[in-house]
């Protein structure tokens, strides 16, 4: 039998994104930490896979460089963001549309709020001088944070066809939406009255083309719902860090960030191979070590494992996520473009060739083309992937090999309205929880509540001086 001999100020159960960003809060303020993780490696659901040189994520949430927490977060420094190409792809009515928006937020071009026409592609210009404009200079892009790498050429061929947003008008009043909402404060976002994303969007007066044939698709891809269950807030603040930022992903796969996390914390602060049993306000009990004693205790698991360790805590319903991985020779000519299905002809809600986004997932000579199918997928998901891939890129994919199938059942928290943005976080004085299930569903989410969490935690402890360091655990470091 161990002795309940390891200790530190604050134990912090989880090494996903919310709890390391807490942890790195809590040891730049001098509180001893402990990040105690059941499983072999940091990150949870942000995790990638290697299989003969390609990084396969997953489940791929997008990223956007209006995310705030990407730059505020300690340890992020180090961060690369890779860009896709400005605008999106729209496959509607058996062409790809290139739909081009409003300059981010504060420029001149974004206040005058003209939607520019979206177009059939003949031959899309390069990601740096298409009618976004400039990529915007955003914190991302400055010596502190995440840099913002240069985004591939973008080329693609498609017939011209009709605009899937609807008439001229149609789309200058969906350009003066957006830039309305790049630049509207979150605190007046969330004072709007909520109802479910589809609900609002219908009641704001965007005819349905225009819903259906952008705002719809990219939501989806944005919340992962499909059906916009979603609360018209969260999905406010998911079009409003679209309008002012761009879609990106972390160079070298999803696992980068929390790694980064991991290993710009304290020598002997993580452990893995640790599985909690149970917690309380003073203290943690381990299989493998017994009991761990501390001043506070912060669960920073999913929901449903923080409501096993913790009855009582509400588990939400989850969004269904699967991501299909394929590799080719001959890549789609799409560029480092987001491809979404305006017309929900298949399954895949949105596609891209992300060896064209971020070099480093593929090996030289290989495209890797990841594609997302959200809610159930279907009976045989390859095949059914598989033939709809081909009708949207416009090309034979039979020679494509399957690399992936990453099914995640509970991948996505529902924020059905209403919904609660600022789910306490503090429990009771000593226990806390923080996590994308206490905020919104998104990295931004996750990293924001592991900031709430810790300051929560550091208005309780008074500032006090640690108590002591932490005696190390036998388990691996995490890298």
């Amino acid at each position: 039998m161990l002795e309940p001999a390891y200790q530190a100020d604050v134990v912090i159960v989880g090494a996903g994104v919310a709890g390391l960003s807490a942890a790195h809060r809590l040891t730049s303020a001098g509180v001893t930490t402990a990040v105690l993780e059941a499983a072999h490696g940091v990150g949870g659901r942000m995790s990638t896979e290697k299989v003969d040189g390609f990084r396969l994520d997953r489940i791929g949430q997008l990223l956007s460089t209006a995310y705030p927490e990407l730059r505020l977060t300690p340890g992020l420094d180090g961060l690369v963001l890779r860009p896709f190409a400005p605008g999106l792809l729209l496959h509607s009515d058996g062409r790809r549309h290139r739909a081009s928006a409003p300059a981010a937020a504060g420029s001149a071009r974004g206040a005058r709020g003209a939607l520019h026409a979206v177009r059939a592609l003949a031959s899309a210009p390069r990601a740096t001088a298409t009618p976004w404009g400039r990529a915007p200079r955003t914190a991302a892009s400055r010596s502190r944070g995440p840099r913002l790498a240069p985004a591939s050429e973008a080329a693609g061929v498609a017939p011209r066809g009709t605009a899937p947003l609807g008439t001229a008008m149609d789309q200058a009043r969906l350009g003066t939406a957006l830039t309305r909402i790049a630049n509207t404060p979150v605190e007046r976002l969330l004072g709007r009255t909520e109802s479910p994303a589809a609900q609002a969007l219908a009641a704001r007066g965007l005819p349905a083309r225009t819903i259906d044939g952008f705002l719809r698709p990219l939501l989806a891809a944005l919340l992962c719902d499909p059906e916009l269950t979603t609360s018209s807030r969260c999905a406010d603040l998911a079009l409003r860090a679209f309008a002012a930022g761009r879609l990106c992903v972390p160079e070298g796969g999803a696992e980068v960030l929390p790694e980064l996390l991991a290993r710009s914390l304290p020598a002997g602060t993580v452990h893995t191979g640790v599985r909690v049993t149970s917690v309380s306000t003073s203290s943690v009990t381990t299989a493998e070590h017994g009991e761990f004693r501390c001043r506070a205790v912060l669960l920073a698991t999913d929901a449903r494992a923080a409501a096993e360790l913790l009855p009582g805590l509400r588990v939400p319903d989850f969004h269904p996520v699967t991501v299909v991985h394929h590799t080719t020779d001959e890549p789609p000519q799409t560029g480092a473009s987001l491809l979404l299905d305006a017309d929900r002809g298949g399954p895949v809600a949105h596609t891209a060739v992300v060896s064209q986004v971020d070099p480093s997932r593929a090996p030289a000579g290989r495209a890797l083309i990841s594609s997302t199918v959200l809610g159930p997928p279907p009976p045989d998901v390859e095949t059914a992937v598989r033939t709809h891939l081909s009708r949207l890129y416009g090309t034979s994919t039979t020679r494509w090999e399957t690399l992936a199938v990453h099914h995640t059942p509970e991948a996505v928290p529902a924020m059905r309205a209403p919904h609660d943005l600022r789910r306490p976080v503090r429990l009771l004085a000593g226990l806390y929880v923080c996590g994308d299930h206490r905020d919104t569903s998104t990295v931004q989410g996750a990293l924001h509540s592991g900031h709430r969490a810790s300051t929560a935690i550091l208005t309780d402890l008074g500032a006090a001086t640690p108590m002591h360091r932490a005696e190390p655990l036998p388990t691996t470091q995490a890298a």
